[in-house]
């Protein structure tokens, strides 16, 4: 659960932390547009998922696991990550947005909720060492 915890943790921070330079760069949700700079954010699971998967088979799971395993660990980490990074929207939604662009900010943050669902998958099917092992 500790490598769970590092990697939602460091997700979370990364997430909420992009959100505040994305504002503080000019960027703001709107309908209908998504500017390259927001697409960058989706790397910030990616890579933090990969690793932290990746570190748990190695490290505790002695370099074995199977499929199953590796999905519960993905979405440990995303549960952490996501409750910190609800806790930075509530601030921002709070602090920046105004009442014509909180729905578009809403649906970013269901659209990452999907993306990290594909991630988990994607990782899981990525790291398992042990393909005929349901868990």
């Amino acid at each position: 659960m500790k490598n769970a915890i590092i990697s939602g943790l460091i997700i979370g921070i990364l997430s909420g932390l992009w959100m505040f330079i994305m504002h503080a760069t000019g960027h703001r949700p709107e309908e209908g547009t998504l500017t390259p700079m927001e697409f960058v954010s989706i790397f910030i699971p990616l890579i933090v998922l990969y690793f932290g998967v990746k570190s748990y088979r190695n490290n505790e799971c002695k370099g074995h696991m199977g499929f199953l395993e590796a999905l519960m660990q993905c979405f440990k980490i995303l549960i952490i990550g996501g409750i910190i990074t609800t806790a930075a929207a509530i601030i921002y939604i709070d602090e920046f947005t105004t009442e014509r662009n909180i729905g578009d900010f809403s649906g970013r943050i269901f659209g990452a909720l999907l993306v990290g669902v594909l991630f988990s998958l994607g990782v899981a099917v990525l790291l398992t060492t042990q393909p005929n092992k349901v868990d």
